[in-house]
This record gives structure tokens, sequence and C-alpha cells, in this order.
């Protein structure tokens, strides 16, 4: 019979537990040893949830104290020097500096985990000694045996990811530091075996994107030398998030199974199959439930697939699984109480997608029969919202379906307009801004939540929120800034907000998802059309400029974010979904400036995480980016100044589409990455307004003077200074009162002095 399996459960729990024990811990309101304690009992919980539902193999080992790849390296000591670690377990100090920062080091780099909306610890392997400090595999099985009786499948990155998604090496070093970690993952697996584990599932999806021959090599070495190791030991080699590049190198791989992604990787993997078969010796962990969206299945359309499987691979070699890992969905949706009963009977979060997988298995080892009530209702609540008045605003279609015909473009070039805008605002050399935020105090919030309880009147949140915009204009006056923000004290989430004041968005009372970290976010549903319903912006916008005569921008969230940070529906293309957030924000932008606010920043901090990871589909995506953006701000005046701002990124095969998108000014995240992005404009001419984010607002840490002196003194040797701006990597919202003003003061004064250098040369 087929087996039900999963790749990997929420950590977050249904209300947020386990952000809320970190921060506790981070606060001093726990110790450690009540970290651990509250941390073992939300991870026995899920995985008790796991064991009750059905689910035969149970991962183990896919939770975490922040991120699964901090965890990897800590497991192997790799821990930059700058920490001071000492070798042996990895202490939660050091664990936590790498990720956050302390005092006297800077967190390591954060990126995105493939394409998807989740961040990543970047393993820093210069200067480290690899060794396994502690065997966490076997570690969490062994918990889960001896407090569930659990007989868990233990989950690993593999080597040749994680090797893949460090940094700090040459690409000539790689068979190098293989030869250095290779003995460790043989030690985990060898250890596993020893202990009686039946399957091991170890992550490999690097093999969904474009790898070299001598990446294909060390694939082949790394698994012969685990299969040496323990030969006894199942190996599910797991890939997700795409169909597999080098499908006949990957089936001749001496493991016990290979899981594929039969969602975002359904034709290609399929394809493969029925084209170059699948091996006798081996099971196939088949991911028909989508482990990143949030819409139930059609279970007779995956029920086909994994019958069509059957018939090439046989049904008892057959895992039916999640095409990855459940951390991308909210944990269930039993607690939302305030969706339509259409809408919520369509949605499918983490507890829902195991019972999908229940059915599914049940179906395919006996026969559709017994699932035929389960298949039904699926078809009947997909149906029903397709439906709806919300999918069918035939207005909103026409004039999105003009708008794809032609191409969007400002009615001047950059270099006219850079002189238009010069002359109005007169602003000095190397302006300095922020991103957009600013801290949101346990008072701001609670403001917020009286009002959204009705217990405050709309006059009293307003009255509110303009006396915090008046203490930071007055604030950023005395600073020194040159181009100001209101502060946003009237959002949550910088996506949500909107979704609120647009048509065909839905909002959950819980669904919540790990963006970095203790970092969570609670994506808006784009389930229908969307449309402008009205001014979203203005009045807060327009208030905040009245008081101040310096430069006040305007701040929205562009479509590209707005949709790579939402659930979108899936029963039209992606990029009609773009260009209808598009359309609606073209309308805020021209009310903005109607308003007489002259300089709007268009955020589009998502746009490279969206980027398909086969190079095959990545120019169209593009493309639909950088039209999404020019639909949403090409109709302002020559005079009018329209910014963006991005972050988490490689931009170096991008930097084209950046310019295509014809901001005036855009501003990118490099002091995470210590500057590396800057490399890029080394290699590549960029002849807009720039800013290059001074100083990392992930981290309390507060950088120094000379610190980001040095970080715009590099930048400048490759880009114009006329055109450079000073800015931090992004908004401030998470950070400190005092955190922030000093940050910002030592951000001016480092332009003071940068100024002195260069006016003169200027």
């Amino acid at each position: 019979m087929a087996k039900s399996s999963v790749l990997g459960y929420p950590r977050i729990g249904v209300d947020r537990e386990w952000k809320k024990v970190l921060e506790a811990y981070w606060a001093g309101k726990l110790d450690e040893a009540q970290l651990e304690s509250q941390l073992q009992e939300i991870r026995l919980n899920h995985l008790r949830k796991q064991q009750q539902k059905g689910i035969d193999y149970i991962p183990v080992n896919d939770f975490s104290y922040y991120d699964h790849i901090l965890d990897t390296s800590a497991m192997f000591g790799i821990i930059p020097q700058r920490f001071a670690y000492k070798g042996g377990i990895v202490p939660l100090s050091v664990y936590y500096g790498v990720a956050r920062g302390t005092k006297d080091a800077a967190a390591s780099e954060m990126t995105k985990w493939f394409n998807t909306n989740y961040h990543y610890i970047v393993p820093e392997l210069n200067g480290a000694v690899p060794v396994l400090t502690e065997n966490k595999p076997l570690k969490a099985y062994r918990e889960a045996k001896e407090k569930l009786g659990i007989e868990g499948k233990p989950v690993l990155v593999g080597p040749l990811t994680f090797l893949k998604l460090s940094k700090g090496f040459n690409k000539s070093e790689a068979e190098a530091w293989l030869n250095r970690l290779l003995p460790l993952y043989a030690q985990i697996v060898q250890e596993l075996e020893q202990e009686g584990v039946q399957w091991v599932q170890i992550d490999e999806p690097i093999l969904v994107t474009q790898l070299s021959e001598a990446d294909i090599h060390n694939l082949k070495r790394i698994y012969e030398t685990l299969a040496a190791a323990a030969p006894t030991l199942n190996i599910m080699l797991q890939t997700y998030f795409e169909s597999v590049e080098y499908y006949n190198d990957v089936i001749a791989l001496p493991v016990k199974g290979i899981g594929l992604d039969f969602v975002h990787g359904y034709s290609g993997n399929l394809q493969a199959i029925r084209t170059l078969g699948f091996p006798s010796d081996k099971i196939l962990g088949a991911g028909v439930i989508d482990g990143r969206g949030i819409w139930r299945a059609s279970l007779q359309s995956k029920l086909d697939v994994l019958e069509e499987l059957a018939e090439l691979v046989t049904s008892e070699r057959i895992m039916v699984q999640s095409s990855c890992s459940l951390l991308h969905v909210p944990v269930t949706t039993e607690h939302e109480t305030k969706l339509t009963a259409e809408l919520k009977h369509a949605l499918a979060f983490a507890d829902q997608k195991l019972d999908e997988i229940i059915i599914l298995t049940k179906g395919l080892s006996l026969n559709q029969a017994v699932i035929q009530d389960e298949l039904a209702q699926s078809e009947r609540v997909i149906h029903d919202l397709q439906q709806s008045g919300e999918r069918n605003r035939i207005s909103i279609q026409k004039a999105v379906e003009e708008l794809r015909e032609k191409e969007p473009e400002r009615s001047q070039p950059f270099a006219e307009r850079y002189s238009a805008q010069q002359a109005k605002w007169q602003l000095p050399l190397f302006p300095t801004t922020t991103i957009g935020s600013f801290p949101q105090s346990a008072e701001v919030r609670k403001a917020r939540q009286l009002w959204r309880k009705g217990e405050w009147t709309h006059e009293q949140y307003t009255e509110f929120i303009r006396k915090q915009m008046d203490i930071w204009i007055k604030i950023q006056e005395d600073i020194g800034l040159d181009v100001l923000v209101h502060g946003e004290f009237e959002r949550t989430d910088m996506v949500e907000f909107f979704g609120e004041k647009l048509a065909g968005f839905a909002f959950t009372q819980n669904g919540w998802v790990q963006s970095y970290g203790s970092r969570c976010v609670k994506p808006p549903v784009i389930f229908g059309d969307v449309a402008f319903m009205g001014e979203m912006t203005v009045e807060e916008t327009k208030y905040a400029q009245s008081q101040t005569n310096r430069p006040v921008k305007g701040m929205l969230t562009g479509p590209i974010t707005i949709m790579n940070w939402s659930f979108v529906r899936e029963d039209i293309p992606r990029k009609h979904i773009a260009y209808q957030l598009a359309y609606a924000l073209r309308q805020e932008v021209e009310a903005l400036e109607q308003a007489g606010i002259g300089m709007i920043q268009v955020d589009e901090p998502a746009v490279r995480e969206g980027l398909p990871l086969k190079e095959i589909g990545q120019a169209e995506y593009l493309a639909c980016a950088v039209k999404a953006f020019r639909i949403a701000t090409c109709t302002v005046q020559a005079t009018t100044q329209i910014h963006t701002h991005m972050c988490y990124c490689e931009f170096h095969d991008m930097i084209d589409s950046i310019k295509a998108m014809d901001a005036d000014v855009i501003s990118i995240e490099t002091s995470r990455s210590h500057g590396e992005l800057i490399h890029s404009f080394e290699l590549n001419t960029y002849e807009l307004g720039i800013g290059l984010g001074v100083y990392d607002i992930h981290s309390p840490r507060i950088p120094g003077v000379d610190e980001m002196t040095r970080m715009i003194e590099r930048a400048l040797r490759v880009l114009d200074a006329k055109l450079f701006w000073i800015n931090p990597d992004c908004g401030l919202k998470t950070r400190g009162l005092d955190e922030t003003i000093t940050s910002l003061r030592n951000m001016v004064e480092a332009t003071q002095i940068i100024r002195g250098k260069y006016s003169a040369a200027v």
C-alpha cells in the first residue's frame, strides 16, 4: 500500500507560541532552561498532531530555534570568527548572535530560501574548521521515539545544497570543502543507521537549479559515500520547488527514495518519468499537495496524477506527500471565523493539507469509491468560488486587458526628469532619507487595537496617529534628514495595509507564516479581481507634508511585492494579477500627486524573490515586473520623483530589469551582504538615482560613523556622486526608539563627512 509523508511542519504554532517564546528569551524574561522546556512542548505538540492525523512518515529535526540552515552551520561548528566561538556545541548566545548580531559583531547575511518568502542565514565558510558538534537529527529522532513513540523521519539539509548556499570560499575550493563536510555527513547517517532509523530525508532543493558538471560529479560522490557509510539506512533524496535538472543522473544515485515536486515541478517531473521511467528499486516521494499555496486541492486531479504514477511506478512504491515543507503555509483554518463560508471552505492550511494527504493515500491504496464524498466536496467548493462575483469584475478585466496591450512610459527620459527635479527640490549632495517606517511602539500597537475593536472612534485614532507623525517629523528635522517620511504608524504590514483598502482581498485572523527568525507575517489572500476603491494613503501623507518645509515621500507598496507577499488565486495567470494591482496603484499614485506630494516611493522589495528558478521563465517574469511597476508610475509629471526600494537579494542578474523600471531613485539593501552588492555595480554601469543601504536594520546593533563612511566611500568608487542617496537598508518599524535615532544620527554624520570630501569635486 502507498504511504503518507510530510516534508516539514510549521514551527510557529497555532497562536505563534514559538515566536513569543523566542522573543521572551531575547528580552530576558525566560532563562535558557525555560526556553528549552517551552520549545520542546511546542515541538512535541506538532509531532503529536501529525501522529493523530495518521501520517506514516513524520519529519523530525524540521523544528528550529531560528533557521534550519543556521542549525546546519551550528551542527558543523561553522561560526564566523567575529563571534569568538570556542568550539563544542554552539551556545545560544553565539547562535542568536550570528542570526541577529551582537554589540560587537554584525549579523550574518540573510537572504531568500530559493523563490519563497522565507529567509535563511547564509553560512560563512571562510576560516571555519568544520566538526560535528552534535548529531541534531539523531537527537530529534530519539526525542520523538522516547516521548511519543513516533518512528520519526529525520530531516537533514543535503551537502550539495548547503555548500551551494554558503559563502566565503572560491568555486575552485568547492571540492576541498566537500572533503571537509562529507565525513561529517557520513558520521551522521552512520549513527542514524546504528540507532535503527528507517528513513532519513536529505533535502537537496539545489537539484532543481542549473548545475555544473563539477556539481554533478560531487553529487554522485556525496551519495556514494553516504550509501557506503550507512548501507541499510533508507535515504529519501528530497527535491522541491521545481522539476529536477539532470534527471537521469539523479535517479541513478544509490539512494532508496527520490522525492519530486508534482505541483511547481509538475510538467517537468511527470514528463521525465513518462519518458525515462523510474527505477524499480526506489520509492517515489510524490509531492502532489502544494506546500506553498493555501488553496484546497482538486483531489480528483491529484488522484489522477497519483494513479498515472502508480501505473508507471506501482502504488506500493509511492509516498504521497507535500510538495515541500509546510513551513510556508499557516497552521490551520480551524480558527478562521470571519471569512465567508465560500472562501473558508476553499482554503487548506497545514493541518488541512495533512488531511488531504491522508485522503489521497487512502484513495490510491484502495480505490476512488472509498473517498468519493471527499472528491466531490473538493470540486464543489472550488466551483462555488470560481462562480462568485469577486472573480468576475468585467470592467476591471477589460481595463487591464487594454493596459496589457500598451507599453507604459514616462513623459520624459531620466536625464530630463533629473534636471527638472533638481531645479524643483534643490537637494544637497548625497540626500539623506529613510525607507519609510519608524518604530511602532507598544503604545502604537495598542491604539490600533483599540480602534479596531471599536473602543476608539475614528477621530480619536486619527488624532493619535497625527501626534505620532508630529513627533517623528520633528525628530527627522532635528537629525538633519533631507527627505522625510510620515512614519507609517497607521499601518500594520506593508502589504496587508493596502489589501484592506482594495477589492479582491480577504484577511485571515491567524494565517501567520514565518518570514525570518521570529518575524511572522500574515499574508493577505487575493481571491478575486483587484479593484481600487478610494484613496489609501493621501490623508496621512498630506498631513505630514503640511507639518514641514522639507519634502515628504508618499509611501506605497508595489504591485509585484503585494502579489509575491500574498497568497494568490490560481485560476488566472500571475501576471494578470500583477497588472490588476498595478492599475489600482496607479490611481493612488495619481491621487497623491494631485494632493501635492511630489516624491512617491513605490516599494518592490520582493521582485527578486519571485524570479523563477528555471532560466526559461525568468525573462517573462522580469518583463512582467517591469511593466507592472511602470503601469503604476508612468503617468506622473516629470517633476514628480518616483522612488523604489528592494532588499534581501542578489541583483547582479537583473540589473537591466532594475534600470528598465525607470524609477528616479532606487534604494537597495547592501549592509548585511557587507557591501558585496557594490561589486555588481563595479561590473555594470547604473545611470539613475541610487541609495545603497548603509546599515542593517534587522539587527539591534548600532553601526558607527566610520563603518558607514567606509561603506559609502566604496560605493562612490563605482556610482555617480551626483545621483547617490544615503539611507538605511530597510524600514525601521521593528527597531527601538533610541537605537533608531542614534543610528540615523550616525548616518547623517557620515554623510556630512562624505559631503566635505566630495563637494568640491562634484
